[in-house]
């Protein structure tokens, strides 16, 4: 996220994370946080209204404890936008027992390992996180502007044209109504005896 509140990114859908962390370290790309497993509640008002709105309530546990706001976003060639609020939280159980007593319920849980680094292109800061979901591996790229987004996507070597315009929340859903899944929530453990690839999440590689 950026100084203004606002986050500006693109997610790409990738075959191979560890070529990707190749490139970065020949960018010479300063890693910002080491593999960490994140666990996110994500909630919402009785009726599922932040969803319908497409706006986002989370509580997040990694390095450290975070309440995070989304705005509902917009789509700038590939590109999401939206306004993000978030702070730190000193208790994880203490503040998703101050939501639930507000009357908000958790929508989904759902974890990824993240890995962050960070490069300097002409065209302004970016941040890369290497993405692994129990679906899949993802590639995320922050930054102030288009511009800049474009500019590292073209290094790392992705496909802009696979740039995939929605949250992992909805990949989720469309893998769980391709295969059937009964389960609300998308933990390891719960992928952990599932085959599953592109097709099932409606995107296509950006590493091909």
């Amino acid at each position: 996220m950026s100084a203004s509140g606002q986050e500006t990114e693109a997610k790409f859908y990738v075959r191979d994370l560890n070529r990707i962390k190749s490139r970065l370290h020949e960018l010479n790309a300063h890693l910002l946080q080491e593999r960490v497993l994140e666990t996110n509640i994500r909630f919402d008002l009785p009726g599922a209204r932040l969803r319908a709105e497409g706006r986002v309530l989370r509580l997040r546990r990694d390095t450290s404890t975070k309440f995070t706001y989304k705005s509902a976003s917009t789509n700038q060639q590939g590109v999401l936008s939206r306004e993000e609020i978030e702070f730190e939280v000193e208790d994880f159980d203490k503040a998703k027992r101050f939501l639930e007593a507000l009357g908000y319920q958790k929508l989904v849980y759902y974890e990824k390992y993240r890995t962050t680094y960070a490069l300097q292109p002409s065209e302004g800061f970016v941040q890369i996180m290497l993405d692994e979901l129990p679906y899949g591996p993802f590639v995320e790229i922050e930054g102030e502007t288009v511009d800049a987004i474009h500019a590292v996507a073209d290094q790392l070597g992705l496909n802009w044209n696979t740039a995939i315009a929605t949250s992992y929340n909805t990949l989720f859903d469309r893998a769980r109504r391709t295969l059937n899944l009964t389960f609300q929530d998308f933990s390891f453990a719960n992928f952990a005896d599932i085959n599953l690839d592109a097709t099932h999440l409606g995107v296509y590689a950006a590493d091909l």
